[in-house]
């Protein structure tokens, strides 16, 4: 462990590390089986009775949106590529976020008698629509939770040191813990244990900045004087497309993934709907986003000690990492080498907490769209409170297993946590906000509309996601695949929202989207060719 002020001594994974593991799965399920029994129907499963007090909704909406991605990528971000994204865009963004969505989207989704986000779609754009968004939806976030999966598998692997083969058996034993909690104890369950785990995630943070600290003589002995000589250059705008990071371009796509996330996410806004009142809900929402600004700085500030830590101790640098390659792997190797014992046991659980609370928001909130859009308006016939709560909870289990299956998938993305989440994760969730901005915003929009603009908005960020796959040249920024992809949701689903669709026959639909859709084919086809 490390010790004063001199060199550092590496040690293992040991056994009350072990211990204060095992209490803290131990301590997640005692707490989902306690509140099993008053999950007795369908809607104190999924909303809590509409009765959870405010702080508890926005601690839980800050942790559904904040993963063990964020936790170790805001980190490894610092390490590698500097502050600009990982504090100065998120605390500019945040504040408009707040604004647009606690007083424009909010009052909205309050108002309305629902439980699942994508009910407020059918009364203006149809059933089809709501019930492709809510399939892409689970789509969507089967991935996420496969993706939450093997980055929490893989970050454990490299903590215990142990062979790479054993991260399925770890996620298989993530996924099975975490799912039992959730099918048990519901969305009430979810949403404490989630502020236990967002405790836990700020005091592993604050642990590392401390013992590093201590160990290099104090908070100025690592606080950043200046540019580091491995990190790009990162200018306030810039109109290459291919610079990984401008200022500008950060704030546009955390501003507009805020937005989106917050609308189109159903774990946001089922936990919005425990509260009772658009008022308590915004206040949530504060909560929520003045969690994400404190332990965005707070996890940039776990960068900047660690980038310092390995630099002054350049000799328990691993020969296979590097500052410019490998930023996301130096939190993780200092938790399992050089904290002490006990303590890493903690900073590891609260890896755990970040991923398991995302997970379990994952699995409730799939749940809740499966069963809210899709088997209760395919068939809507009445069952009882029992058999509806039996359904519930095999359909948690069939997702846990999937988002473990799943998670041997996301290990053939390349790049960073950062750009591998934005790749897989973004693809479907400006298109699907362009649907609810058409419904709520777009006096005039029509499913017909709202359907071409999704495919044209998919297809866009398909192209600058996998933008050097599809052409083989360099790489899109991927802090460009929301702007654009929210830009042309909006535009296409409003102009297409303009042709004469409704009341239309089905062959006549049919021959107006093909002619809608040429363009789209058109372009797709003329950038290949010429990027070939």
């Amino acid at each position: 462990m490390v010790s004063g002020a001199g060199a550092p001594v590496g040690r293992s994974f040991g056994g009350l590390d072990w211990v204060v593991l095992a209490a803290y799965a131990a301590a997640l399920l005692a707490i989902g089986f306690h509140f099993s029994r008053r999950q007795r129907t369908t809607e104190e499963f999924f909303t809590g009775g509409r009765r959870m007090n405010p702080v508890l909704a926005g601690i839980s909406v800050f942790a559904a949106y904040f993963s063990i991605i964020s936790y170790i990528a805001t980190p490894g971000e610092y390490v590698q590529y500097g502050p600009t994204q990982v504090v100065w865009g998120m605390l500019l963004a945040l504040p408009f976020t707040f604004l647009i969505v606690g007083w424009l989207i909010i009052p909205v989704i309050m108002r309305l008698p629902i439980t699942s986000a994508f009910e407020l779609l059918e009364a203006r754009l149809g059933r089809t629509v709501r019930q492709a968004s809510s399939i892409s939806y689970v789509v969507a976030r089967i991935f996420w939770m496969g993706m939450i999966l093997f980055t929490a598998s893989t970050i454990m692997v490299h903590v215990l040191d142990c062979d790479p083969r054993w991260a399925i058996p770890i996620a298989t034993l993530i996924g099975a813990v975490t799912t039992t909690y959730t099918l048990a104890g519901g969305i009430r369950t979810v949403m404490i244990t989630e502020a236990v785990q967002s405790s836990m995630l700020m005091v592993g943070a604050l642990l590392t900045i401390i013992l590093i600290s201590r160990n290099l003589g104090g908070v100025g002995a690592w606080f950043p004087p200046h540019w580091q000589a491995h990190w790009l250059p990162q200018p306030i705008w810039s109109s290459d497309l291919h610079m990984r990071t401008s200022l500008v371009a950060t704030f546009l796509s955390l501003l507009i993934g805020g937005i989106c996330y917050t609308v189109t996410d159903q774990a946001s806004v089922q936990r919005l709907l425990t509260t009772r009142d658009a008022q308590t809900a915004r206040r949530a929402y504060l909560l929520s986003n003045l969690a994400v600004a404190t332990v965005s700085i707070l996890l940039g500030l776990v960068g900047a000690a660690l980038l310092v830590f390995f630099q002054r101790h350049a000799e328990a640098i691993p020969d296979h990492l590097t500052f410019a390659r490998d930023g996301d792997a130096f939190f993780p190797y200092y938790i399992s080498h050089y904290l002490p014992r006990g303590i890493s046991g903690l900073v590891v659980a609260s890896l755990l907490a970040a991923s398991m609370s995302c997970l379990s928001g994952g699995l409730n909130a799939t749940t809740t769209v499966i069963t809210k859009d899709l088997i209760e308006v395919w068939s809507p016939g009445e069952r009882g409170d029992a058999a509806k709560m039996r359904r519930t909870r095999w359909l948690v289990l069939v997702l846990g297993v999937t988002a473990v299956g799943m998670c041997i998938v996301m290990g053939s993305v390349s790049g960073d946590l950062n750009e591998v989440a934005s790749k897989t994760l973004n693809l479907l969730i400006c298109p699907t906000f362009g649907l609810f901005f058409l419904a709520i915003f777009v006096s005039y929009a029509t499913p017909f509309g709202a359907i071409i603009g999704a495919v044209y908005s998919t297809t866009a960020a398909a192209l600058v996601g996998y933008w050097d796959v599809f052409t083989g040249l360099p790489k899109i920024s991927f802090l460009w695949l929301m702007p654009i992809s929210f830009a042309v949701s909006l535009a296409a689903g409003s102009l297409f929202s303009l042709l004469p669709t409704r009341g239309r026959s089905a062959t006549a639909l049919a021959g107006i989207s093909v002619a809608t859709l040429v363009p789209l084919v058109a372009i797709v086809a003329w950038i290949l060719r010429t990027c070939h």
